[in-house]
Order: C-alpha cells, then structure tokens, then sequence
C-alpha cells in the first residue's frame, strides 16, 4: 500500500438493508459522498428499493442521520447499471444478508469494477474473513477485511476490524484512521474466529443470562428488571435488547456459534430457545415489528408469559434485599454480598457474572489479543459500563478466581472445564489483575499489552480509561467543591464542573467568575470541558426554588422588614412590577418568604447574565467542548462562548419553557442579536420567527448538526465525530484564535429589534392555537413573554436597543414566570417525574 495519507473522498456501501442503509447514513453524518447499491427493482425505477430505504432513514428512531437534509448525500444506485461507479469509490463496505454463498457471488461480480487503492470491507458480523476472501481474485485480498459496524451504526461506538491473512497492514492502520477520527469509531482489531469478539462474548452473556433465568423460574420482564442499569448495563437489559437487535438476528447468531464452535466446552448451550423459535415463526421478530418478546398495547407495555403463552402487563421488579446489596459502593462487598446470599436474585446474579467470568478467561486468548481489547469490545458494543474482566479485577481478581474455581469443583458452572493457568498466575502475583498502567495482559504473548501507538491516537489526550489504568487530568490551577482549573502543561486553561451532571448553581457560577479572571491575567485562552458527559443538565434551580414545609411560618409569627421585600421589588423592571404588586396584595406570609426566595433566584439570574457576558467579552478566546447534553443555562454558556466545538452526539437547547419558564443567562438577547445581525433589508422579524418557535417550543437539537440549524451552534463551529478527540481539537480552536492576535468582538450597542408589531404577529398566531386548543393559556403567557424579551419590548419597529436593554427584559420576564403558580408547579413536577406538565 501507499504511505500517502489515506482519503476517503467516496464510498459505496452494498445492501440497502437496515445495516447498509445505516452505515451509508453514518457515512454521509461524515460528509462522505456515498453510494448505496441493492438489487434492482422492477418498473421503471430500478433504483426505487434504494430510494425506499433511504425514506426509511428519514423516519427511523434513533435518527440515523444527524439531520434529514443528510439524505440527499446518499446516492441510489444498482448492480445492473452502475458498477463502474465502484472505481472511483476509496472504501466499499459490503452489507448483505450472511450467506456466504451470497457474499461469495457479489464478491465476483463486484471486483473487476474497484479500483487499483480501493479498500473492500464486509460488515459480516461473524463469518469468516478468510472464507470471504477466498472470493477475491489473490492479487486484491491484501486490499480486503472485516469492518463490523454494530447496531445502529451512529449510535454504537464499536467497530471490529478484522484482517484475513493477506491483508495490507498500512491498509489496516489507514482504515482504522479513518474509523477512528472521521467515523467517530473505538475501533478493535479481532481475530478471524466466528462472531468475533462482542458478539461472541455478549451473546454468550444473554444465553447465560436465559439458561439461569429459567432455572430460577424469573420472567422475561424479572430478568430484565435485574440486568439493566442497576449492574452497569443498559436499560434495555437483556431481552428488550434481544427485540432491539432481532430475535432473527439473534437466532442467526447463536446457530453460528452452534454451527462453526463445535468443540466449544459450552456448545451445548448454543441452542435456539423454544420460545425464541416459536416467536419467530409467528413472525414476532422484535421491534421491527413491534412485537416480540415484549410488545406495546396503547401506553402499556406487555411481556410474554412462557407458562400461559400469551402477553400480559409487564412488572418486574427486583427485591430491596437484593437492591440494598446492588448498593454496596465497594464491588468486593457487593460480590461477596450476592455471593453468600440465599436470595435467589442474588444468586441469579453471581451465576451469570460467575460464567461470564469463566468464558471470558477461557476463550480470551483465542478470540482477541488482550483482555482490553475484549473489555472495550463489550463496552463499545453492548453499552456496559464495564467489561467483564474489569469487574472481576475490581471486585479482587483472586477471591473470584477462587469462588469461580469452587463453583467450577461444586458443578455449579455451565462448564466443567477450569480457569486457564494465567488466571491463577495473575491472582497469585503482585497485580490486582489483567489491566494496569502499563497495559492489559495478552495470554498468548504472556505479557502486557500498551495501547496502540497509532498517530490518529495523539489526538485521544484522555482516552476511555478501564479500571486499573488510573487517569489524572493535567496539574491544578485552582479547584473548588463546584469545579476545577487546571493545565496540561501548554498555554490553554481548562475548566471543568464537578456538580452532579455539571449542572450549573451559585458556586459553579463564581467559579467561572474566577476562571475567566485567572484565565485573563496568566493564560491565552479557556476551553469549557467536562471529563465526562453531559457537558451539563443546565441550570439547578430546586434549592432555590423549592418551598418546604420550614419555609412557612408559624401563625403567630411576625413578617419580615418592608424594605425585604421592597429590595425585591425593585429589581423588577416596570413591565413585571405591576403583575406581581397585584399578586402581593393577596400574599400571606409563606408568600412573603417565597419572594425572598424569588429575590435569591433572581441574583442567581443576573450572576449568570454577567457569567454569559464575560465569556463574551473576555480578553481571552473562549472555546466550549461539548459532548452529550447542554440544556438550558450550559446552552447559554455555549451561545456566548467564541466558538463551540461539538460531538455528533451532542444534544444542545435551550428547554426553559418545558418547566414554564424562558432563556434568562443570555440565550433570548443572543438570539435577538443574531436576528438583527443576520437581517434582510434590516428587519430582524423573519430571523425572531424562527428563533421565537426554537425557544417557545424548547426545541431540543438531537445531534450538533441539528443544533446548527436551530442556530444554538454557529455555522463556523466544528462538529467532531469521535468524542474523546473533543478536547484535542477544541485546544486546537482555542490555540488558533489565539495565534491570530485575538481581540473580544465590540459591544452591540445598536441592535435593530422587531418591536410591538412583532410582538403582535407572533401573539396572532399564539391565540389561534390556544383556540384550537393546541396549547393552555400558561403555553399563551410563556410564549408571550418569549416573544415580548425577543422583539426587544413594547417599542417601536426597528427601534435599536443594547444588551443591557435585552437582558432586562429577559430577567424580569424570567422572574414573573416563576412567580406563578402554574410555572412551580411545572418545575416541581417535572423535578419529582423528570417529565414536562402541561397545565
């Protein structure tokens, strides 16, 4: 192969079924130029069965585009007609049905049509590479692998690159580049055994998790309840995981296991269910099909009862027993505690961890190169929040090996056959187990393995981190209990939150008071960075907002001085004093006390105004390093920063109306600005529309793409495809603007602002919906006071006003919202439920 940089300017993906429709969409999230070939159709558009899959992506949930626009990008094509597009194509990824037979067939068809540096890729989940490349004429197998992406292919982080014995290693190492950076993958390089690594681990892992399940009679919906979030994994567990992938899917890949693993020590359990079986043969396939082990009967959801064969409400639950010891912070004490425990949950639980424990360490070295690389396969690829050999070493490698050889000796195991000598060699040493700071341990070298000194990983200043390989972020600058400052030795300060989901109150706000300060005097700029998502839930306002029962008084209790209330009042701007001097009149003394809560809420307002601005202004560039959500307030803090650099998987918006409230740390002044910055023949109405519907609605961006186009992110603003390059790349940003003599943009002090008869047009169309009945008269005034803080007020059209000017509005907006009652009872609700209320 040629050193030359490898590019990927356009690919061809070869199926157009849900995967290949999937990963031609990821491609094209990418900005690869891509084809999308399937057979071709009958009737004049030979390319409609293309076109039909490409209207499914459109609609698809989890979108796998990151916006619809994307669809355009994907270009139908077909096998009859055009071929010769394939030699202009840099990666084709074949993506269809696993037949080897069928595979072997297009392989043939396909090859005369590549071109000379073409790479040709099969997405097989677990057929053999070698077998595949047997298809190839020899002088192209050294351009041929396995890339195999998992489902759904924008959302899942793994990808099993897996090379035949010819394959190119440059190819490989260029392949894996581009995986990584540009497709935003954790690529894994398995070896050719069937099912690879994830799949042959987590799929080991499910019928484990069955054979126990129906030993100790649980249902689906016990089980499921059991071994979802409450032990690391995801919430959708193990079964409603199964309609995810396809209980066909599944079954496929079991019968593989069963059919290339003969002398597997656990080949007896690689059989189809029954009830797997007999569901697929009715057609029950999953979720594809809205049926299968669980279905959806209006908002109920039904799971299926083996002992009576019919659905009924679903209602698992796990016991406090068992709960309580879920709970123990310490991993040795929770094993040890479901270990020695006689609840038959918590013996269902040490089982499966026992014997996928087992299986791991036996197949390990046949399967993959290290115990990391099985670890982050199952991570990456099933969602778990650690792999299996890091739960084993963090609740003490020897005690388990131990337990694992007694349950093996007792015949408790699902295999008789004993742990591999390096187990006990590790328990028996001075390690804790098979991850370290040096590297993971690789049965076959007997020795560690480092991690991949592949350039593309420069760019991972903090890579995903296992247990035993410890992490430390960059030298201190200051910290406090709400966040830290801190270095990595260059020029560009990092500041990152420690409050629960980096969710923003008083102290985080002075912290960044003191950031931005320090950042001014002794740095050349400040980068917003959380070391791991969300970037932040936004505001947190239950303290402030919340009305206990100490807060009320006792009857005989004398009211506070006037001029408490009185310094509250005067914080309201005229337009606000009026509703609540009004409201104040009927105030009893808890009222009284809520004002001065309201006060308090109020000086937090303004604080994160300032907070706002001083990113804004600073002397300094600042960059915000966003990944995973940024509601509300962190949204504001991102609108004002001078540039954000995003993940795809960042879910930016500003959601304040969804409590009752609105935008009031900046976010509907910026949106004024921009209107008028953008403004055709200088009216800023049409811009304010579109804005007015973002805020009103709480529009919530599903990826940063979409959050461009809502305008929560800058055109110029780069969306990053691999998350933990976030921080190397938005450094990169900040170093950039500072090399180029940066200088704070100058205040807005002439914003031509939409006025009353902007006010009026948007309250027109309000006042349709409230009489069809679309939204509630609360919707009526959150809306109102929307659209009176984002028009600039009750003045004249074209009118210019300041950011002060906006800001006003905005607080004393905020502020008559939340003094209302239907406003806290959104907040509260939503607070207890984590769900809107609409009243």
């Amino acid at each position: 192969m040629s050193n030359n940089k490898f590019m990927v300017r356009k690919a061809a993906v070869l199926g157009a079924g849900v995967m290949g429709a999937q990963i031609a969409a990821h491609l094209v999230n990418a900005d690869v130029e891509t084809f999308l070939f399937e057979l071709p159709a009958d009737g004049d558009n030979a390319n409609a069965n293309v076109s039909k899959a490409v209207e499914k992506l459109k609609k698809q949930e989890p979108a796998p585009l990151s916006i619809q626009d994307k669809a355009a990008y994907i270009q139908p094509a077909n096998y009859d007609q055009h071929l010769e597009l394939l030699k202009d194509c840099d990666l084709v990824i074949e993506a269809i049905a696993e037949r080897m037979d069928w595979k072997s067939d297009l392989y043939t068809k396909v090859a005369p049509h590549l071109g000379e540096q073409t790479i040709f890729a099969s997405n097989t989940s677990g057929l053999s590479i070698n077998q595949l490349a047997q298809a190839f004429p020899e002088e192209l197998r050294h351009r041929f692998c396995g890339v195999h992406f998992f489902n759904p292919p924008r959302y899942m982080h793994l990808v099993e690159l897996i090379p035949c014995v010819t394959s190119d290693a440059a190819m490989l190492d260029n392949l894996e580049a581009f995986l990584t950076t540009y497709m935003g993958k954790g690529v894994i390089r398995a070896k050719d055994t069937p099912n690879f690594i994830a799949n042959r681990i987590g799929v080991f892992s499910l019928l484990t998790t069955m054979h126990h399940g129906e030993a100790f009679g649980f249902g689906f919906d016990q089980v499921d309840a059991l071994t979802g979030t409450l032990i690391g994994r995801p919430k959708s567990a193990t079964f409603r995981t199964a309609d995810v992938v396809g209980l066909d899917i599944l079954a496929h890949v079991i019968n593989t296991m069963r059919d290339t693993l003969p002398d597997d020590p656990w080949h007896a359990y690689f059989a189809v269910p029954d009830w797997l079986q007999g569901l697929i043969d009715t057609g029950a396939l999953g979720q594809k099909v809205k049926r299968g082990v669980y279905q959806k009967k209006g908002k109920e959801i039904q799971v299926l009862d083996l002992a009576t064969q019919a659905y009924r409400l679903s209602s698992g639950d796990v016991d406090e027993e068992v709960k309580q010891l879920l709970k123990y912070s310490s991993p040795a004490e929770k094993f040890a505690g479901l270990r020695n425990s006689h609840h038959p949950q918590a013996q269902f639980l040490w089982s499966i961890y026992r014997d996928v424990f087992h299986y791991c360490a036996v197949q390990l070295e046949v399967i993959a190169d290290n115990a990391r690389d099985l670890d982050l396969a199952i991570r990456w690829g099933f969602g778990w929040d650690r792999g299996p050999f890091e739960i084993w070493q963090a609740a003490g490698w020897k005690q388990i090996a131990t337990w694992i050889n007694e349950d093996i000796a007792a015949g408790k195991s699902m295999s008789r056959t004993p742990l591999p000598d390096w187990v006990m060699a590790i328990a028996e040493s001075e390690a804790q187990g098979v991850h370290s700071a040096q590297g993971s341990y690789a049965p076959v070298a007997k020795t560690l393995h480092s991690r991949s000194t592949l350039p593309v990983y420069q760019r991972q200043l903090f890579p995903d981190r296992l247990v035993g390989e410890g992490v430390s972020y960059g030298e201190t600058i200051f910290e406090t209990d709400a966040l830290r400052m801190w270095h990595i030795g260059d020029d560009i300060a990092i500041v990152s939150f420690k409050s629960k989901k980096h969710t923003i109150d008083i102290d985080v706000l002075n912290g960044m008071q003191q950031a931005i300060q320090e950042a001014e005097q002794n740095w050349r700029a400040l980068v917003i960075w959380q070391t791991e998502p969300p970037f932040s839930f936004g505001a947190n306002l239950q303290k402030a907002t919340e009305r206990t029962k100490k807060d009320k008084p006792q009857k005989n209790t004398p009211p506070p001085p006037p001029s408490v209330f009185d310094r509250f009042m005067k914080k309201f701007k005229k337009s606000a004093q009026t509703t609540v001097l009004k409201a104040a009149r009927e105030l009893d003394l808890a009222d009284v006390l809520m004002a001065k809560k309201l006060a308090e809420v109020e000086s937090l307002v303004a604080k994160f105004q300032q907070i706002s601005q001083a990113l804004r202004y600073a002397m300094i560039p600042t960059v915000a390093g966003v990944d995973g959500p940024a509601l509300g307030g962190s949204c504001e803090f991102i609108m004002h920063c001078d540039r954000a650099v995003a993940t795809l998987e960042s879910y930016i918006g500003l959601v304040e109306a969804g409590v009752g409230l609105l935008p009031a740390g900046g976010g509907c002044k910026e949106f004024a600005l921009r209107a008028a910055q953008n403004a055709k023949d200088g009216d800023p109405f049409p811009r304010i529309k579109d804005y007015f519907q973002t805020v009103a609605m709480a529009q919530l961006a599903k990826s940063a793409e979409q959050a461009k186009a809502l305008g929560y992110l800058r055109s110029a603003d780069p969306v990053v495809m691999n998350r933990f390059e976030l921080l190397h790349i938005a450094k990169a940003q900040a170093l950039a603007l500072a090399e180029a003599g940066y200088r704070p943009p100058l205040r807005s002090r002439e914003i031509a602002v939409a006025g009353s008869t902007g006010i009026a047009t948007i309250k027109s169309s309000m006042v349709n919906m409230l009489e069809g009945g679309f939204i509630s008269e609360h919707d009526y005034l959150i809306g109102s006071k929307i659209a009176e803080v984002m028009c600039g007020g009750d003045v004249t059209p074209g009118s210019l006003v300041d950011e002060k000017w906006l800001l006003d509005l905005e607080r004393a907006a905020f502020m008559e919202l939340l003094a209302t009652e239907k406003t806290q009872a959104r907040i509260e609700h939503t607070l207890k439920t984590g769900k809107p209320l609409r009243n």
